[in-house]
This record gives structure tokens, C-alpha cells and sequence, in this order.
């Protein structure tokens, strides 16, 4: 049987809208410029959409070297930081991690803000920053920037073809946030896969994602949708939660690009 990339998904910033690509560089921490920004509150929390669903709402483009963040006819553009510089540091958290954020100046901190209704502020993880992936799941050494826990995240289009099917209705793929969309195997197949190669790099499939609320959220409403939760605590539900697509870690760097095969090299 064979297997392809069908579509390749990065987020620049945490919980916003994702840009759809048919090339993808792999550096270190996972796609590049993949949740290399945040939106954090006056604490220096994490702010996803679990707390703030109309973050769904807000599209992301990358235009040159900005970024264009719109939610309506309402937009505010931010320059691509550079990464490899230092502005003020400020100490922000990621689930049990913390670690070094840098401020990012201008006027995009302050529309998001007002869309929000709540006082929230954006940075970036520079290059020299470290976020080791969980030890339990990598070896030292393997690291991540702002996501949840991995650098990449996995689903097979059968599966969200399935879960659409049981609510009755389309759902669109970036309510489950992956980076990588395979065609060509049955829904949930990618859950019997241990190790795979797409191109020039190796990925290891570390863990199932354990699902929240965040794929219940419409991405054209921002309203919760519960029969998406229902179909996927029917479906889905295993001993330790509800689990929809699989975590990554990768190994050596290189470009990704759509209709590239996807080789599974290892099955539990």
C-alpha cells in the first residue's frame, strides 16, 4: 500500500490560524517557524484556545517577512522576529515547562488584546533557548519550541474522514492542528506506525495526541460543536483519554514537501 503526504500545516503563532504549505524546512525544533511565537497573559501563562476560542477565528499569512493576523475586516501586522537575537527576556510557562520568551514590540500585542478581551502580550523563543522534548517519550537532546509537547504532529485524512462521518458533518482538518496530513492508509492506521521516513527524515511516532476541547471549536464560528466530543469519546476513548493522531519526534533536518511517500519503516 502506498502512503503520501497530502498536505503540510505550520502554526508561526500558538493557537492562531495555520498556513498551509506544499514545502516544509525541518530544523531542530520541528517545522520551521512552527510555534516560534506565543500569546501569554500578564503572568507569563500560555493562552490557547481552550481559554479563548475566538483564537480559531484569527487567520495567519506570512507575507514576506510579516506576518498578517486578521479576524473579520479587522487586521494588525507583526515583523517575523529575528530569531537568533535576544530583546527582553521575560520568564513564560508551557504546561509544566518554563522558559525564556522574548518580548515582542509593537502594536500586535495590543489588537490582540482588545480581540481577546484580556491583557496579553506575544513572544518568541530565540534560537539559543532550549526546550527538551518530555524524557519519558525522547532522549536528552531532542527538543521543541512553543508546542504542546512535540515537534510534530500527525493524522491520517481517513481518520478525520471517519470522525466526519460518525458527527454528520465536513470537519476541517486544522481544528486537529497537525503538520502532517497522509493519504492512502485507513483511518487510524497511522496509530499501528513506530517508525516512519518522509523524504530525507526519519520520524519516530512517540505517542498518541491526547485530544481536549480544541477540536470542538468551529473554525468558522468559534462556536463548541459537543457532537465532535461525543463521536470522539465513542470512537476514541482509550484507558487514558481520547487520543486522535500521533506525536513525533524527528531525526536529521531537511524539507518536506506534499505528494512526497511516506515509508513506514517500523510497526508496534
Amino acid at each position: 500500500m502506498s502512503y503520501s503526504v497530502s498536505d503540510l500545516y505550520f502554526y508561526p503563532i500558538k493557537s492562531l490560524g495555520p498556513i498551509l504549505t506544499n514545502s516544509m524546512e525541518v530544523d531542530s525544533c520541528g517545522p520551521f517557524l512552527d510555534r516560534r511565537i506565543m500569546l501569554v497573559d500578564t503572568n507569563g501563562q500560555f493562552i490557547t484556545q481552550r481559554q479563548c476560542s475566538i483564537m480559531s477565528l484569527i487567520k495567519v499569512e506570512l507575507i514576506d517577512k510579516r506576518l498578517r493576523l486578521s479576524l473579520n475586516e479587522d487586521s494588525v501586522e507583526l515583523l517575523l522576529p529575528d530569531f537568533s537575537q535576544k530583546t527582553e527576556s521575560v520568564s513564560v510557562t508551557v504546561w509544566d515547562d518554563t522558559v525564556s520568551g522574548q518580548l515582542i514590540a509593537g502594536e500586535a500585542s495590543s489588537w490582540l488584546s482588545k480581540k481577546l478581551n484580556q491583557p496579553v502580550r506575544l513572544v518568541y523563543m530565540d534560537q539559543s533557548e532550549f526546550r527538551q522534548v518530555d524524557l519519558t517519550y525522547a532522549k536528552p537532546g531532542i527538543q521543541t519550541s512553543f508546542s504542546d509537547g512535540f515537534p510534530f504532529l500527525l493524522i491520517s485524512q481517513a481518520s478525520i474522514d471517519f470522525l466526519s462521518e460518525k458527527v454528520g458533518f465536513d470537519l476541517l482538518m486544522q481544528r486537529f492542528r497537525p503538520n502532517i496530513v497522509v493519504t492512502g492508509c485507513k483511518a487510524f492506521e497511522e496509530d499501528t506506525w513506530k517508525k516512519i521516513k518522509i523524504g530525507d527524515v526519519v520520524f519516530d511516532l512517540v505517542k498518541p495526541c491526547s485530544r481536549c476541547v480544541i477540536p470542538t471549536i468551529d473554525t468558522v464560528t468559534g462556536e463548541k460543536q459537543k457532537e465532535v466530543m461525543q463521536a470522539m469519546l465513542k470512537y476514541r476513548r482509550k484507558e487514558k483519554g481520547i487520543f486522535v493522531g500521533q506525536n513525533l519526534i524527528h531525526t536529521g533536518e531537511g524539507v518536506l514537501n506534499t505528494g512526497f511517500t511516506v515509508e513506514v519503516l517500523e510497526l508496534f
